[in-house]
């Protein structure tokens, strides 16, 4: 049961702010901006209030009992349509069971924080991207409410179309993940962020502290071939350019010692070009090299649909490896997407 006491107080301060604020000063009424001003500031102080006794009641040690009161106040601040008074009381209300190690009240507050953004006309702005990022950075790396969180959250980021997620979110994700040295994850989201250099640097730490030495060609040649299936070029250079340049365990090139990376490096040059003959000589000169992986050539077929007007295989679909592989890279519901972009890109692409 709630405290009565606690009770009262948040009934008070809510429903203070549900009658209309009049602001006057020296007996004259405010013009409306500055109404609005006002009504905002008592707003936030009244926020302000009913968390400091929330607050205590978790330093108190009263958790459920807080977890729940967040939870009516949530829904009690939609149903009167205050979508950023509750959406803040959810996020600090998060933090501060974090802070406490209770991780599922903190999760359950971080999921009402979605709901609010789902159901509001929130923009997308950094603010709240780097919000949910450190909510998703407190969340236990093994729960499954954090699978769930960042589901929802990169599906909110695009507009709930289904899509891959907004660039930023992936970037700040992929740094967390890294911070976490779960290197694949963190690699999967840098490959949809715009962060090449980024990608390129943990991409160093992954192979030196998880890959063999003749395996350092592989690590970033895996990566821009992904980011060109994705049509990122200028990612896929950068990155490139970044691990070739940091890596400890490789030479100062072009040229290079390894013929993989040669190749990749000809690859970039091909694509800036856009000529069919020298991407088709290419792949055949280093056949040996691509033989590695057998991806390779997967990635291969789908570069020359892209960036050579190579007409797709004649089938509805990509199926096998390369359909696994844009399947995982694109996320479930994609398939659809890939096979239409697949047909459109049947033409030679205008390169700028």
């Amino acid at each position: 049961m709630f405290s009565n006491k606690l009770l009262r107080f948040v009934r008070t301060e809510t429903n203070r702010h549900t009658a209309t604020v009049v602001c006057s000063c020296g007996g004259a009424t405010m013009a409306e901006p500055e109404s609005l001003r006002c009504s905002s500031v008592r707003n936030r102080g009244g926020v302000q209030r009913v968390e400091g006794k929330l607050r205590a009641s978790v330093e108190k040690g009263d958790y459920y009992e807080a977890h729940q009161m967040y939870r009516t106040l949530f829904f009690r601040y939609m149903s009167q349509g205050k979508h950023a008074e509750a959406r803040e009381l959810m996020y600090n209300g998060a933090l501060l069971f974090f802070s406490y190690n209770q991780q599922n009240s903190a999760a359950d507050l971080s999921m009402l924080v979605l709901e609010v953004l789902e159901k509001s006309d929130t923009k997308v702005e950094d603010e709240i991207l780097e919000n949910l990022a450190k909510l998703f950075s407190l969340m236990d790396p093994n729960s499954p409410e954090r699978v769930a969180f960042v589901s929802r959250a990169l599906k909110w980021s695009t507009g709930g179309s289904g899509k891959l997620g907004h660039p930023k979110l992936h970037q700040l994700l992929a740094v967390i993940l890294w911070k976490e040295q779960n290197y694949s994850e963190s690699r999967y989201h840098f490959l949809h962020s715009s962060d090449g250099e980024g990608c390129a640097q943990m991409l160093v730490e992954y192979s030196s502290s998880r890959g063999y030495r003749s395996e350092v060609d592989m690590f970033v040649a895996q990566a821009v071939l992904q980011f060109l299936c994705l049509k990122n070029k200028n990612s896929a250079s950068v990155v490139f350019s970044t691990y070739t340049e940091k890596h400890p365990s490789i030479e100062r090139g072009p040229p290079f010692v390894q013929p993989l990376l040669n190749f990749i490096w000809f690859l970039l040059l091909a694509v800036e070009g856009g000529k069919l003959t020298v991407f088709t000589v290419l792949c055949e000169q280093y056949q040996p090299s691509l033989k590695r992986d057998p991806m390779y050539n997967e990635y291969l077929d789908r570069i020359g649909q892209l960036f050579f007007g190579v007409p797709p295989k004649q089938s509805p679909s990509y199926g096998g490896l390369l359909g696994n592989l844009l399947n995982s890279l694109m996320g479930s519901g994609e398939e659809d997407d890939v096979a239409e972009e697949a047909h459109e890109d049947s033409s030679p692409i205008e390169l700028d």
